[in-house]
């Protein structure tokens, strides 16, 4: 396993970087992801909040952190709002962290403290975003946990490579590889949680020095959070993970061979609550079927596109939502029943890359360790579950977490992105995610909610890791979905009861 890049490259963003990157807020590579599509999905930012925050990147450079302080130096405050003081944060980091002399790219971080508290000495939480290819949380749209967090830390909301106000990597940046997918490839192969974790130290160094911080890995965060106790434990004082303990040594296969038999199960729930419903997919896929429909964007709506709407299926504040949209599906049109564009406009604002790029990139290469390819595993797999095709007379059912090659034909977004996907697919040289003798060593105190009917991330599996953790300890709760972090600040309160030795 690697040994983490030197910090010594981190460096600030010049002031014409910076402002770069503020304008650059205001274009659709700002919302890249939220996170790993509606699994978790958190609120876009307030176009003003944002557009504030924008207006005072330049500022960051103003005068570089006092590494031995808890405070941000009062020049760095962008903004305050509802109760919340926001400092930006943007520093250079290396797209190769082999490299630390090469090429670099831009990586911002908002720091959140309660207004209340900005005097005090607070330890920092570093937040790990779900995903992959999920920007941070913005403050005014964040998750129950957010408030939580906040009585105990300052809070940094780090903006992933590749997503938000970080340099973007999607359709527009990528184009300047032409048709070199290789070449686009190799750079997309620098967006996995290695380079994520090497970032997250290089921040720390330049925010506080040598003094390590705590981690809330959500979903991919999770998975993340493994990779930094694999790679840089000294950094972390403590990790918090919800809905976020992945296999350690599987293959992608092995992931979606799970996550499609907990996504019928999930089906069958949905169904269970609205069986009326099944009528009217069934009407819908049919009409698809038999005409060309165009989604408000100009897209066509297939019906295979249409059955990815189930990843709202996994979460508890999207369950529902299919329900409500397939109410406005049909109405008469001058030669029969069409769909309008409530509807399809609703079904686009989910099935739609265009704000999360990256999630559908790297989805499979996320799992992807050693010599074995990723080759289109859920595509794949996909064929040991034939209740999932689209057959006229059969019952429809909805697709999950899954990326398809197809894809990269039918969305815009992701046609640029086509053979720079099919060489991540084919490629065999990654190099490992988890140090598992480190693992069996830990010393880092670490506390993970497992969620029992999570559809996204494996219970089994996510025990199976548990136990090769040294002194991980589990909650596992049938109580929420995968997104409980964010509908509960229980969630949270309960796992930093669980580290402080409470529970």
């Amino acid at each position: 396993m690697p040994t983490p890049a030197p910090l010594s490259s981190a460096r600030l963003s010049s002031a014409h970087a910076a402002s770069a990157h503020a304008a650059s807020d205001n274009a659709a590579s700002d919302n890249a992801a939220s996170d790993n599509a509606a699994s978790d999905n958190a609120a876009s930012d307030n176009a003003a909040s944002d557009n504030a925050a924008s207006d005072n990147a330049a500022s960051d450079n103003a005068a570089s952190d006092n590494a031995a302080s808890h405070h941000a130096p009062s020049g760095h405050i962008s903004y305050r709002h509802s109760g919340l003081v926001c400092t930006d944060h943007t520093i250079d980091v290396p797209l190769d962290h082999r490299n630390p002399g090469g090429p670099s790219i831009a990586l911002f971080a908002r720091e959140v403290v309660a207004e209340d508290r900005k005097d005090s000495e607070l330890p920092r939480l570093l937040w790990l975003q779900g995903g992959p290819g999920g920007r941070a949380e913005r403050p005014n749209a964040a998750g129950a946990w957010l408030r939580r967090a906040l009585r105990d830390y300052r809070v940094v909301l780090m903006d992933q490579r590749g997503t938000g106000r970080s340099t973007p990597a999607d359709r527009r940046t990528l184009a300047r590889f032409g048709t070199d997918t290789g070449a686009a490839a190799a750079y997309l192969g620098h967006f996995r949680a290695d380079s994520i974790v090497r970032d997250a130290e290089l921040l720390r160094r330049h925010l506080q020095g040598d003094r390590s911080w705590s981690v809330l890995g959500q979903s991919f965060g999770g998975f993340s959070t493994l990779t930094y106790l694999s790679l840089a434990p000294e950094g972390l004082t403590r990790a918090y993970i919800t809905g976020g303990l992945p296999t350690l040594t599987g293959h992608a296969d092995d992931v979606y061979r799970a996550a499609y038999a907990r996504t019928l199960a999930h089906n069958e729930r949905y169904f269970a609550r609205y069986p009326a419903d099944q009528r009217l997919a069934d009407a819908v896929a049919g009409h698809l079927a038999e005409h060309d429909v165009r989604m408000p964007s100009g897209e066509r709506l297939t019906v295979r596109r249409f059955q990815t709407l189930g990843i709202g299926f996994g979460t508890s504040a999207k369950f529902d939502a299919l329900h409500y949209l397939l109410e406005t599906a049909f109405t008469d049109g001058a030669h029969g029943p069409e769909l309008t564009d409530t509807f399809l406009r609703g079904v686009d604002a989910t099935v739609s890359f265009a704000e999360r790029p990256l999630y559908a990139a790297l989805h499979e290469p996320i799992y992807a360790q050693g010599g074995r390819p990723t080759d289109w595993s859920a595509h794949r797999v996909r064929r040991e579950f034939p209740v999932f095709d689209a057959v006229p007379g059969a019952p429809v059912r909805f697709t999950g977490e899954m990326v398809y090659p197809w894809q990269f034909d039918e969305d815009p977004a992701l046609v640029p992105l086509r053979g720079a996907a099919d060489a991540l697919a084919a490629r065999t040289d990654w190099p490992a995610l988890y140090d598992l003798d480190r693992l069996a060593a830990n010393e880092v105190p670490v506390v993970a909610a497992v969620y029992h009917d999570d559809m996204f991330v494996d219970r089994e599996q996510a025990l199976a890791t548990a136990d090769a953790v040294r002194g991980l300890r589990t909650w596992v709760t049938d109580a929420y979905a995968h997104d409980g972090v964010r509908a509960d600040a229980a969630v949270l309160d309960r796992l930093i009861a669980m580290a402080d030795g409470e529970i």
